[in-house]
């Protein structure tokens, strides 16, 4: 008993330091994405407690469990997201992605494993406490990070942030959901805990300190999220007040004025920021879909494939084949989205019907256990852990779907709410294993294979993080020997369509070196074929990989232009082939029906060539390099 009870704390331990550390870890000097480097330590920890949760289960031969159908929703999520993984056309995308894609299958199922094991692990009110103070410290360390980042910006740059608006969550606005969620986490403290004084000033600083920065990113979501929060936190205060189950007899009054702050920026924001000098302000302008062209693209995805959708991650294929007509009217005509409007529209525009009600049976389920948590609490025993835990994942849960959060906060989101589950599920399944030989023997075998399983998917996922680094090498290498060098041990580590497109882009700067040269040698001759068969194979093996990604097929395209310029016979005629499947997927890029005008035009075909670019000028009437182009065209003369 006591050697499972040492393997159980060695795994809630984990479990705690992960979600801690997740909102502040980052690899310096890596050249890593913040995302990416949190993907890292998500999976070990993740990894880590289940292994030693599932040995304390060996050695006692005990679990026990919430009885609560959001545990079953939660694994219906799982299981028809791995069905339209399946049965989709891009397994590779859909499964697992670039690196561990927000929405792909094994990110879904690392999702609910780390739900499952919060529901298991925080069922005592210390364990969440504590949970609690890992998480203030971590969102007080990011905020004073970032503050002290905006006076000395490349100091703290540390190799991985760009410019000011560079920080340890993500995207800039990710920065303000995070600092609104900060903001309601510190409210919760000060309304519903019994803090010692030194506890409650310090919580009041990161109060302020949270709504500065608030402030600063000023998006109207974070202050309409905020302001509907706390309003929501002020009205149970009272009613708890009212109610007699709090014995402090106050007025809230630093909700209130949060209240009073959300609704001021929201209906004079402008005026307000505009008093600030220029050179306070940073901002990061980011472009992401609307609603209503997020649900037109949803909307096309699931009339074609209604009970599975697309597969998982691949709302960029079903942007680029159903994007509304209009956004070519727009600069971002030629733009790639890889999420909607928000996180969770995103993922209902990817895996149909039953995705939709899997995901639809799992949001009803949490707010029904809180609401019934909350409305419980005003007549009963007030649970201040249960409260904190469920607002929190509702609020990032709220923000979700308003905006595509990073991996970071949505994994937040879902663990806090398996935090919530076992706070405040009253009942408990009590499993024996050892109790029944035949039982004993199917226990077993289920255990063994979970944790072969968890060790397999995490040596799996340190091989494609590894990719992941010799990419950014990649990237970020000087000369073509170099990237040629990294890109190599890239794909033979990993290959999906982003890396294959990149190897074969350094193979056709390496042609293009060698092609140069106006003698070869006998050994540079047959490195020039070999370069040149490297470039079309990775190009082709990009298409493979995912055969609904237009890009690829521009790539590879792209590949035969060059070798038709080099003078490689039939060259172009691949190259129409490349780009006609490219326009199947994308039927309203102009630039793809450019590219097939150009190369009609290669061949010799003078009306398919003008063909192409009508076509290409009607959806983008107003570009003047396609309208000369064309006028050349027309005229007769050699391009």
């Amino acid at each position: 008993m006591m050697w499972s009870q040492t393997l159980d704390k060695i795994s809630r331990w984990s479990l705690l330091l992960t979600l801690s550390l997740l909102p502040i870890f980052f690899l310096p000097y890596s050249r890593m994405p913040v995302e990416v480097s949190k993907g890292l330590l998500f999976v070990v920890g993740l990894v880590i407690s289940l292994v030693f949760y599932l040995a304390a289960r060996f050695s006692d031969g005990k679990m026990s469990a919430p009885r609560s159908p959001l545990l079953l929703a939660g694994l219906g999520v799982v299981l028809v997201t791995l069905l339209s993984a399946l049965f989709s056309s891009s397994r590779g995308m859909s499964f697992f992605g670039t690196i561990f894609d927000l929405g792909s299958f094994w990110f879904i199922l690392a999702g609910f494993v780390a739900f499952l094991l919060a529901s298991l692990s925080f069922q005592s009110q210390i364990w969440a406490r504590k949970l609690i103070f890992g998480l203030l410290v971590a969102s007080a360390l990011v905020l004073v990070f970032q503050a002290l980042r905006f006076f000395i910006p490349a100091i703290l740059s540390f190799g991985i942030l760009g410019d000011k608006s560079g920080n340890l969550i993500g995207s800039w606005y990710n920065l303000g959901i995070f600092a609104g969620f900060t903001t309601i986490l510190s409210l919760l403290l000060l309304e519903f805990f019994d803090l010692k004084r030194v506890y409650k000033i310090l919580v009041s600083g990161l109060a302020l300190l949270s709504i500065i920065f608030v402030f600063l990113v000023n998006l109207p979501l974070v202050w309409g999220l905020v302001g509907v929060f706390a309003l929501l936190v002020l009205i149970y205060k009272l009613s708890l007040l009212k109610g007699g189950v709090e014995r402090k007899n106050f007025f809230p009054l630093a909700t209130f004025i949060v209240v009073l702050c959300s609704l001021l920026f929201l209906t004079s924001g402008k005026f307000i920021f505009g008093v600030l000098p220029e050179r306070l302000r940073v901002q990061s302008p980011e472009v992401r879909p609307t609603f209503s062209s997020t649900f037109a693209v949803g909307k096309s995805a699931l009339l074609k494939d209604p009970l599975l959708g697309a597969g998982p991650n691949r709302f960029a294929d079903a942007w680029a084949m159903y994007k509304p007509a209009q956004i070519n009217s727009s600069s971002y005509w030629n733009a790639t989205f890889d999420s909607g409007v928000g996180t969770i529209p995103t993922i209902f525009s990817t895996v149909g019907a039953l995705g939709i009600l899997a995901w639809l049976s799992f949001f009803a389920f949490f707010l029904y256990a809180g609401a019934r948590s909350l409305l419980a609490g005003l007549k009963e025993s007030f649970s201040t852990e249960g409260t904190f835990f469920f607002t929190a994942s509702f609020f990032l849960f709220t923000a979700s779907f308003f905006y595509p959060l990073g991996s970071a906060l949505f994994i937040l989101a879902v663990v806090l709410s398996g935090v919530f589950l076992a706070l405040s599920a009253g009942r408990k399944i009590e499993i024996s294993f050892f109790v029944d030989p035949r039982k004993s023997f199917f226990a077993i075998s289920l255990l063994v294979i979970i944790l072969g399983a968890s060790v397999v998917f995490g040596f799996k996922y340190l091989e494609r993080f590894a990719a992941a680094t010799f990419f950014t090498r990649t990237l970020s290498a000087t000369t073509v020997p170099s990237a040629e060098t990294a890109v190599t041990k890239t794909v033979s580590l990993y290959s999906n369509d982003l890396y294959l497109r990149t190897y074969s882009q350094v193979y056709l700067l390496k042609l293009n070196s060698l092609a140069e040269k106006t003698t070869l040698t006998t050994e540079e001759q047959a490195e020039l074929q070999n370069v040149l068969k490297e470039a079309i194979n990775g190009a082709t093996a990009a298409t493979e990989f995912n055969k609904d990604n237009y890009v690829n097929f521009q790539t590879l395209g792209a590949v035969y232009d060059t070798l038709g310029s080099l003078g490689v016979p039939s060259a172009f005629s691949k190259a129409v082939e490349a780009y006609a499947s490219a326009e199947k997927l994308n039927p309203l890029n102009p630039a793809i029906k450019l590219a097939l005008s150009r190369d009609y035009q290669a061949l010799g075909d003078a009306a398919a060539a003008v063909g192409y670019a009508e076509a290409a000028l009607a959806l983008l009437p107003d570009n003047k390099e396609i309208k000369d182009y064309l006028d050349t065209l027309r005229d007769g003369k050699a391009l």
